[in-house]
């Protein structure tokens, strides 16, 4: 494929995140048609109302392939990748920690991320060789000792008969760090360890809508990403992550290599 101009990717990411993220806020406290897609997996009105919208932009703008998690596709070798609400359980009981995901790859490889967390009013965006910001400001991992270093992660609940590897490692990574916390939006959980609020991010079995963009966004901030066998490429197929300042990444890859 020809170049990708990131600049401009990362301008129309952005409008298309904002756009979903209107629909997002104006749902708020009002969503109808909710429906389980499986135990604990929820999709409501604002959902499928915010693809539409970032869908909107996406293919007026810049028209290449579209994975979203609720209209669906394939993922692209050079495409979107959108989660429209990351976070909906959150969202129907008005915990406002939710977010807009559009992430670009470009020759499979994650090079542009836009994280919008519209109850929150918070910019996450990133695109390879160019830093990440917030709200336009940049951010870095932070740099704190396992010791003294918060964690965030989510349980594997769309696949239950993986919990006994995630509880093994959830008990390793109790013990060799400070604290461990569940927030229930992965999009968010990799901005807040971009930004340096969390130390570290390992989950199990998530879409590549709820990462691509999240990844890059931890990349340009100094961090690692991997999957759980320390493949950089891995996450977006098997849905397992890590997502760390180096230090921390590598404590937490030993980790989960001791669970397999």
């Amino acid at each position: 494929m020809s170049a990708v101009d990131l600049v401009a990717a990362l301008a129309v990411a952005e409008r298309a995140a904002r756009a979903g993220g209107e629909i997002v806020r104006d749902h708020l406290g009002r969503a109808r048609d909710v429906r389980a897609k499986a135990p604990g997996d929820w999709v409501s009105e604002a959902d499928l109302a915010s693809e539409a919208a970032v869908r909107s932009v996406l293919e007026q703008e810049m028209p290449w392939p579209v994975l979203g998690e609720e209209a669906g596709g394939v993922v692209p070798d050079t495409g979107w990748l959108v989660d429209p609400l990351d976070g909906t359980a959150n969202f129907l009981h008005r915990f406002d920690a939710v977010g807009v995901s559009v992430g670009l790859l470009v020759d499979g490889v994650p090079s542009v991320g836009v994280v919008y967390a519209p109850l929150l009013e918070r910019c996450y965006a990133a695109a390879t060789g160019r830093g990440a910001t917030r709200n336009g400001e940049p951010i870095a991992v932070s740099d704190r000792p396992p010791e003294a270093s918060i964690l965030s992660t989510g349980m594997p609940f769309r696949r239950k008969a993986s919990f006994p590897r995630y509880r093994r490692a959830l008990t390793e990574a109790f013990t060799g760090f400070e604290d461990i916390r569940r927030v229930g939006a992965a999009s968010l959980d990799l901005c807040w360890t971009a930004e340096g609020v969390f130390d570290g991010y390992f989950e199990l079995h998530l879409g590549p809508w709820d990462v691509a963009a999240g990844a890059v966004i931890v990349r340009e901030a100094g961090g690692v990403v991997t999957d759980w066998d320390g493949d950089p490429a891995g996450f977006l197929t098997s849905g397992d992550i890590l997502a760390a300042p180096p230090a921390n990444h590598e404590r937490l890859l030993a980790i989960a290599r001791t669970t397999a």
